[in-house]
């Protein structure tokens, strides 16, 4: 089967299986977004949101950040994980905002990715869940999915981002990630997936290699 043809099945069954596809992350502008997906990385978006409750209301501004203690920063984020890097990398974007951007997280990938800490999966998520553009974000579940399905033949995230963009129209990058990352999330675990009940098994390389069916 043709990947195109395999993304249109997936999507269509992803779609149908969540009635709302969308950014777990709790955020109410831009700067919440970036700091949120920022957080993110290697920890659970319900951890996040339970820090980002009270951190939000700390610091509300760009200079908050850009001037902010870094010890205690990385108090206010250390359940989150890594909260030393996290914390340093958090406050050089936010200083590079001001003196760079005009205080304005930035709305495209080049100058996005320019900020500390920010790679490609958080450049793409603010892109499109912040700004509305096109793109798709591929963290460890996306990864994980598209390899299992054959949607992508990937070895690294960058690779497989490429594939999955030839393989499915622009208009569904976005809402593709969502669909991907909840399946991920709450499906096709990367422990004990749920293949049992899954419609997609038929076309999924994983299920047909696995042993326990």
């Amino acid at each position: 089967m043709q990947k195109k043809e395999l993304a249109n099945i997936t999507y269509s069954y992803l779609d149908e299986l969540f009635e709302r596809a969308e950014c777990e992350l709790n955020f109410t502008n831009h700067l919440e977004l970036l700091v949120a997906v920022m957080l993110s990385a290697q920890c659970t978006d319900k951890r996040v949101n339970q820090v980002t409750q009270t951190l939000f209301k700390k610091y509300q501004s760009v200079q908050d950040y850009a001037s902010c203690n870094r010890e205690e920063l990385e108090q206010d984020i250390f359940s989150c994980g890594f909260y030393r890097n996290k914390s340093k990398n958090i406050i050089s974007a936010c200083q590079d905002i001001i003196t760079k951007f005009n205080g304005q997280v930035p709305d495209n990938f080049e100058d996005l990715i320019s900020l500390s800490g920010v790679g490609r999966k958080t450049a793409n998520v603010v892109l499109a869940v912040g700004f509305n553009q096109d793109a798709i974000a591929v963290d460890t579940h996306v990864f994980r999915v598209s390899n299992r399905l054959g949607l992508a033949k990937a070895k690294t995230p960058f690779e497989c981002e490429k594939q999955l963009m030839n393989s499915v129209p622009k208009s569904r990058w976005s809402h593709i990630h969502h669909l991907l990352v909840l399946f991920g999330r709450y499906h096709c675990k990367a422990i004990k997936p749920n293949c049992k009940d899954c419609k997609l098994k038929p076309y999924c390389n994983y299920f047909k290699s696995s042993k326990t069916h």
